[in-house]
Order: structure tokens, then sequence, then C-alpha cells
């Protein structure tokens, strides 16, 4: 295949080998929205041998959105994919991200592969630390569909060159009401200047290395009850917290600290309930935890 893409003799070998697709799957899905890391998850994905089924979404957020679809079906075409096309209404406002994510992943199969690389993880790992998130932000993005995280932006944009490929290059990437974007241009080149090496692989290997550290305390922690009061207050504080944080993560994300310390004060008798987030709340009653509102029924 590699010939007939015209790319350089072993290029896609080497980028494939970094590369973690779901181990005996024939076939996968992968979102691809035109630009360069989910074209190289479209072209590596094939590479492998897999059957690809390639979904672009388009949120109706910009003129042109159709014709970055259609960006996606030549591609899919050329490399032997099928081409699928969802649309979805999210309309500007406040938290933008949140919502189109939301609504993306709304209207995608739950085993859909992104095109997520180490760059993307490294600026995940910064968010979510910032906002509270503990280990578990630590270990920012799990590899399960994310199977670019072994490689660098750079060699997907590389990639999209070598192949002549024209990716779709999104304006809001570079709009710095959003946070990620002012990560990605201020924070990381900072601390790149400040500590004299690329902070991306450090904070790629440090989110690997929390990955495992939260499976062991996931798995002590599925052995305590988080809506038993007397449990939360009598076991160890670590596996308190972490049986909280899985409990409250159900239909959502991963809690902050703050939210879960709430919760804790709840347990002891501090507070008679609390708001955790997305219209719900955890109150106390006759010595058990009850988590009500949207999805909790």
């Amino acid at each position: 295949m590699t010939e007939e893409l015209g790319a350089p003799a072993g290029l896609l070998d080497r980028l494939a080998e970094r590369c973690r697709f779901p181990v005996g799957a024939a076939s996968v899905t992968c979102a691809v929205s035109g630009g360069a890391d989910s074209l190289a998850l479209l072209v590596l994905a094939r590479h492998t041998g897999r059957e690809v089924t390639a979904i672009h979404v388009d949120h109706g957020l910009r003129e042109g959105s159709r014709a970055e679809s259609e960006v996606v079906a030549a591609a899919a075409s050329r490399f032997g994919a099928r081409f699928e096309s969802r649309r979805v209404e999210v309309g500007e406002g406040a938290n933008l991200e949140a919502r189109a994510r939301v609504a993306r992943y709304g209207v995608l199969p739950g085993d859909v592969l992104t095109g997520h690389t180490a760059d993307d993880q490294a600026e995940t790992v910064l968010l979510q630390l910032l906002r509270g998130g503990a280990l578990d932000a630590l270990a920012a993005m799990r590899p399960d569909r994310r199977p670019l995280l072994g490689l660098r932006r750079h060699e997907t944009e590389a990639l999209c060159a070598e192949l002549g490929l024209e990716p779709v290059r999104d304006p809001s990437n570079r709009d710095p009401r959003f946070r990620r974007n002012r990560v990605r241009s201020e924070v990381l080149p900072l601390l790149r200047d400040v500590f004299e090496r690329d902070p991306v692989p450090l904070l790629a290997r440090s989110a690997g290395l929390a990955r495992d550290e939260v499976d062991l305390l996931d798995s002590l922690a599925a052995e305590l009850d988080p809506s038993d009061v007397s449990a939360l207050i009598g076991g160890h504080p670590a596996l308190a917290r972490r049986a909280l944080r899985r409990w409250l993560r159900r239909g959502g994300h991963p809690p902050d600290a703050a939210t879960v310390q709430r919760v804790m004060d709840v347990a002891r008798g501090r507070a008679r309930a609390t708001d955790v987030g997305a219209g719900r709340r955890v109150r106390r009653s006759r010595g058990r935890l009850f988590l009500e509102g949207p999805g909790m029924e």
C-alpha cells in the first residue's frame, strides 16, 4: 500500500509501529475532522490492513463546513475507506467546546477511534491539573480509542504533506478564547524555554505512569461502597476519594478535587447535600449517600 500512496519507503511502517490500534480488530471506525491528525489516523488504520469507516461530524458552526466534509470523503475514497457524514446543531454561546464535544460524541459509536497525539495529551494533562483533577488529571487520556498518542503533531502533519493531503485548517484552533489554544501556543512554548527541553514527551510519559497507579487504586477502591457513609469515613482517605470519583463520574467527566471534598463533607455530616455539577447533587440520608439528577434514574 505504501507504494500506491506515494509515501517514502518505510515512513508508514515506522509511524504505524508506534500506534496502538485495537488488537484483533479487523475493522475500525475513525472520527475524521479533516485535520492532519485525523487524516493520519485514517491513513495509518488502512495501512495496518483494517477496514475503516471514516465519520465526519459537521457542527454547523461556520461556513464552509460542507467543504470540510468533502475533504474527508475524498481521503476516504483514495485510501479505500467507507465514508459517513453526521450533522449536529451546537450554536454559539457559553461552553462551546464542551457542548460541541458532547454533541459530537452523541452521534459517534462508542468504540470510535480519534486522532489525538502526544501533544494533545500534554495539553490535557496541564488543563486538567489546573482544574483540580488530581491523579486522574495527570493520567489524562487513555490510549484505548486513541491509537496515535505515541505520535507527535508535527509527524501527522509531515505525513499528510508527504502524501499530498491538504488538511482542513480549523480557525477555532487559533482562537485565544479557548484555554487549550493558549496552552498550546503560549504555555508549552514557555515551558520549553524555561526548562530548555521539550515538555511534551515528559508530560505524556507522566500520564502513562499515572494511569498505572490510577488502575491500581481503582481496583482497590472497587471494593468500597461509595454510598455507604461508614465505609467512606472508615476507609483510607485515598481509597475513599477514589471510590467517590468513580461514582461521581458516571455520565460525565471526572469531578475535581473540590467537588470530591464537598461530598466527603456531606458524608461526615458537615453538610446535608451538595451540588456536583451537570445538574446533579449528592445528599445524605440514614447513613447513605444518594446521587440525584439527570441520567441517574
